[in-house]
């Protein structure tokens, strides 16, 4: 279907057309560039093959390096954010089809054959490829979609709305990801006894406050990674005391050290 800028044929990643199982389209984003709030009746594959994504919906934040894609369900609100530059090439799955796809928003990783599948759906003159050409390529990029492991890239998003406390911390905390402050300190700040914090942070996101403030840290050090930050300069500005405790903390969440990541990323 071929590429639009933000500025062309709306602002999101929108199908043109719905006679196929799968659609998609690609888009060229800008360094800074945000998609407003939207949802789409059918289920959503994002994949950017350069660059670094975010994408927020009222469940979590999910961010998508070059080797994997979020999968919403159908009619999941979402925006897109785009720390840097980037190329994003959106699927559309039809609900009946979507059965054998995962029944809950996450990050899977994409195959080498999965990421050729996205790009000759997204990229195709539809009228020249034929029904039968787009119909076998559809069939084939869910099933592979179907085969591929879910990734560790969720953030969960607290419950309760802009009211909740608790999300007040933590968009202070996606805002300024190296903030030092203990939960004591933000216990504090929100005048209420250590506890109670612990209990209610539990409560709004399934996590500890520690557990995921260390998910945000690491999820946020992939932007500065695919910038070409030194490693030291992004364990400091993630909040680690030091190189080797960024490290250990990367290679746990991740299975593979920053360094391996950073050898892998695509020239922007």
């Amino acid at each position: 279907m071929g590429f639009h800028s933000p500025e062309y044929g709306g602002h999101a990643l929108d199908p043109s057309v719905d006679t196929w199982s799968v659609s998609g389209v690609a888009v060229r984003y800008p360094a800074g560039h945000v998609v407003p709030a939207h949802q789409h009746p059918q289920g959503h594959l994002i994949y950017a093959d350069r660059g670094l994504l975010r994408v927020e919906a009222e469940s979590g934040q999910w961010l998508v390096p070059p080797t994997a894609a979020v999968w919403l369900r159908a009619g999941v609100q979402h925006r897109l954010v785009v720390p840097v530059a980037l190329q994003a090439h959106g699927l559309f799955v039809r609900e009946d089809v979507c059965a054998r796809l995962p029944a809950a928003d996450c990050v899977v990783h994409v195959s080498g054959l999965l990421r050729e599948l996205i790009m000759a759906l997204t990229r195709a003159d539809n009228a020249a490829v034929g029904d039968r050409r787009m119909a076998l390529l559809g069939e084939l990029l869910v099933e592979e979609l179907h085969a591929q492991p879910v990734l560790p890239l969720h953030l969960p998003w607290p419950t309760g709305g802009a009211a909740n406390p608790i999300q007040q911390v933590c968009q202070a905390l996606v805002d300024n990801p190296g903030d030092t402050g203990t939960a004591a300190v933000w216990a504090d700040r929100l005048a209420v006894g250590i506890k109670t914090f612990h209990r209610r942070f539990q409560q709004s996101t399934g996590m500890t406050f520690g557990r995921w403030r260390q998910q945000l840290r690491l999820m946020s050090s992939l932007t500065l990674l695919l910038q070409g930050v030194p490693i030291t300069q992004v364990a400091l500005a993630s909040g680690y005391d030091s190189h080797s405790a960024y490290t250990t903390a990367f290679r746990k969440q991740f299975g593979q050290p920053p360094s391996a990541f950073t050898a892998s990323r695509p020239v922007l």
